[in-house]
């Protein structure tokens, strides 16, 4: 392992780009001095940052970038107009290289994923790659994926992403066989769409050595913590995430409503005050902030392109613990097994396609 992590950074990506990019890489090399930024964005823009930010200057190379990728550019134009020119692509293209061990970028979703396929490939034996978000619950946290990149899996997708999403488990969490559930209408092994149902009967009958396979979950055993790795497909996993979000801001913007409403009220939040710091902080997504796209020939980390410094700071720790924990090699290794397992010796180990 290198002495040093090496992460590449999309510094135009997200609402405010480098207004945040720049500080939220200065709070995460407080938190890890090893790590060794490679920026790309436009030095108008940049450099004037960087002077304020000496840390971040002082650690890091800079390459100027003519194009930044628009929040609403379709993907399918982001990879005809911003391949070879934009910070985006860019930043993913030095992962390709082996200049930087992981990218992160806060830009549009869509873009990010055509240029990350495009560009790194898929790995071998997946079909399709998955974005794989760190899930709050009440026994810690957990890993749920898919949550947008690929809408109307099939039985064998579903199982590519369990495997996927219990390499990232062991890698983050340090389990050594994290538990994995398939979301589900009900814990029936009759319910279910058949595809699910497919998964699931596949994923009892296979020897898994690096993941244990618990059956069905449903939607309330997401904040629960039923299982340490949560499947599902990215339609109904992106409404999730989305629902979660959106509950915890109604929830805090319940709180904040009730504790002003009187001066009782504004006495009592007083003497709770520290129950509800206690409350926001395990509430906040920031801390929580960063999508891994899972399955390809290397590691993209997705911030929320609204998110502040904090969060940004949050998808670049998760960046590094990626990276530090060999994410990528777990993966390799966990496909490897299974197709060895399920196919016999022959299963194919060339590098797959879009």
């Amino acid at each position: 392992m290198a002495k040093t992590i090496p992460i590449s950074l999309d510094v135009m990506g997200g609402d405010s780009g480098a207004e945040v990019v720049i500080p939220g890489a200065e709070i995460a090399l407080v938190r890890h001095p090893d790590i060794r930024f490679q920026l790309f964005g436009n030095e108008k823009v940049v450099k004037p940052l960087l002077d304020k930010f000496p840390r971040v200057r002082d650690a890091s190379t800079f390459q100027h970038c003519d194009i930044a990728i628009a929040m609403d550019t379709k993907p399918s134009q982001a990879l005809r107009q911003g391949r070879w020119r934009s910070s985006m692509w860019r930043s993913i293209e030095a992962v390709k290289t082996g200049d930087a061990a992981v990218a992160v970028s806060a830009g549009n979703t869509g873009a990010l994923m055509a240029m990350s396929k495009f560009c790194l490939r898929t790995m071998a034996n997946i079909e399709r790659p998955a974005i794989a978000a760190i899930w709050p619950t009440s026994r810690g946290e957990s890993v749920v994926l898919d949550v947008g990149a690929t809408i109307g899996a099939d039985a064998q997708q579903l199982i590519d992403f369990a495997i996927l999403g219990g390499a990232m488990a062991r890698a983050l969490f340090g389990i050594e066989r994290p538990t994995i559930g398939l979301l589900n209408i009900g814990v029936e092994e009759v319910k279910g769409l058949e595809e699910v149902r497919t998964a699931g009967r596949l994923l009892r009958e296979t020897p898994l050595r690096s993941i244990d396979y618990a059956g069905f979950v449903e939607g309330d055993d997401l904040g629960k913590g039923t299982v340490d790795v949560v499947v599902t497909e990215g339609f109904a996993g992106n409404i999730a995430l989305k629902t979660a979000e959106g509950t915890a801001k109604q929830i805090g913007g319940y709180l904040r409503s009730a504790m002003s409403r009187t001066f009782m009220s504004r006495i009592g939040y007083l003497f709770a005050k520290n129950a509800f710091d206690l409350l926001k902080a395990k509430m906040d997504p920031r801390k929580v902030n960063g999508g891994v796209f899972l399955g390809l020939n290397g590691i993209v980390i997705k911030s929320h392109g609204g998110t502040d410094a904090e969060g940004y700071a949050a998808a670049i720790d998760l960046a590094y613990d990626m990276v530090r924990n060999e994410l990528t090699h777990k993966i390799a290794q966990d496909l490897v097994h299974y197709h060895r397992g399920r196919f016999g010796e022959t299963a194919t180990t060339s590098t797959g396609d879009l």
